[in-house]
């Protein structure tokens, strides 16, 4: 007999799970608390990286239902995502999204969803690199300098500061620029 395990997962600790576990009760399924994971990660973070996530996989077992309210619990990235669902798939467990109507992500209609959605991720990233590269040689042509703005006199200009007593955030205030500046150009003298 299958058991149906829930994977929960917001991004920040100001959010919470709690609508996903109404969607999943809404939905008809009765999760058991004891297999119902719920955890605070970036989607950007790899799902074979998550705590949560791998204290999942090591209580399933072949057979056991796995359900996600979207597919980006899962993960931001559509290669993670397929590749997880792969993981899962290989280990005889069935993934459901319920905002994929239901849908078994590991059955061969599942399958080509993925594979959909894997295309369409692609083209939104590819799309994205192009508009970028686009602006990019827009502003060139319009004689935009690109890149962080040289500090002309600014290594000098914080030595002074510096020999007068200031602080690295006296001097940064003062220069206007960032800390981090300040600090590379506050050891030349001793140099």
């Amino acid at each position: 007999m299958s058991r149906t395990f829930l994977y929960a997962r917001v991004s920040t600790a100001d959010q919470t799970t709690d609508n996903q576990l109404l969607e999943v009760q809404a939905a008809g399924f009765d999760v058991l608390p004891s297999r119902a994971v719920a955890e605070t990660v970036s989607g950007a973070v790899p799902s074979g990286d998550r705590p949560g996530f791998q204290r999942l996989l090591e209580r399933m077992e072949e057979g056991d239902i796995l359900l996600v309210t979207k597919l980006d619990r899962l993960g931001r990235n559509a290669m993670d995502v397929r590749s997880t669902i792969e993981l899962l798939a290989g280990r005889g467990i069935k993934v459901h999204c319920l905002a994929l109507g239901g849908a078994d992500l590991t059955s061969a209609a599942g399958k080509m969803t993925m594979q959909v959605l894997v295309a369409v991720a692609e083209f939104e990233r590819d799309l994205l690199i192009e508009r970028t590269q686009a602006g990019l040689m827009r502003a060139k042509a319009q004689g935009k300098k690109l890149g962080r703005p040289h500090a002309v006199g600014t290594r000098e200009k914080v030595q002074q500061l510096r020999a007068e007593g200031l602080s690295q955030s006296k001097v940064a205030e003062r220069l206007g620029v960032h800390v981090a500046t300040v600090k590379r150009h506050w050891a030349f003298s001793e140099a």
